[in-house]
């Protein structure tokens, strides 16, 4: 049996409104395209998924809206901002779902990316992790309790402006 992770920072946000915390900020226009982008790209790739994991700030959030999907939703105040760590604990507890969404922040979601990945694209943007960076893992393990570091097969990954 295999489960299949989908690990994705957040669309492009704005800086536009000073009276708005980091927590607060929403999408850009720009962040607006790009997350229906990568909506149909997964969808097209047939990466699905059963259940979000999503920090619960508004970025996070409208970038879920974005996407297009429906699915058990799951809004975390631990994964705001969240490290690696964190975000390996919170994926160990998904239960039975076959296919995750997690959706974050840099930098740990970059992180995280990196120490799941048994082998890492050749690729700059997935050092980097831009916004709406989006990566497709799989993982030969019966439950998500199993996932460990560098076990992760990519099987796929882009950025929204390979897209629009």
């Amino acid at each position: 049996m295999s489960l299949k992770l989908i690990l994705m920072r957040h669309a492009k946000s704005g800086w536009d409104d000073p009276t708005l915390s980091d927590y607060q900020r929403g999408l850009n226009a720009r962040g607006q395209i790009s997350a229906p982008a990568i909506g149909a790209w997964l969808q097209a790739k047939g990466h699905l998924p059963d259940l979000l994991l999503c920090s619960d700030a508004t970025r996070t959030r409208e970038t879920w809206a974005g996407l297009g999907f429906g699915a058990e939703e799951r809004f975390l105040r631990d994964l705001y901002l969240a490290p690696s760590l964190t975000m390996l604990e919170v994926l160990r507890q998904a239960g039975a779902a076959q296919t995750v969404l997690m959706l974050g922040h840099n930098p740990g979601i970059a992180e995280f990316a990196q120490s799941l990945a048994k082998h890492a694209p050749q690729d700059g943007d997935f050092l980097r992790y831009p916004t709406c960076a989006t990566t497709v893992f799989q993982f030969d393990i019966q439950n998500w309790a199993e996932v460990r570091a560098g076990s992760g097969e990519v099987l796929d990954f882009t950025i929204p402006r390979r897209l629009v």
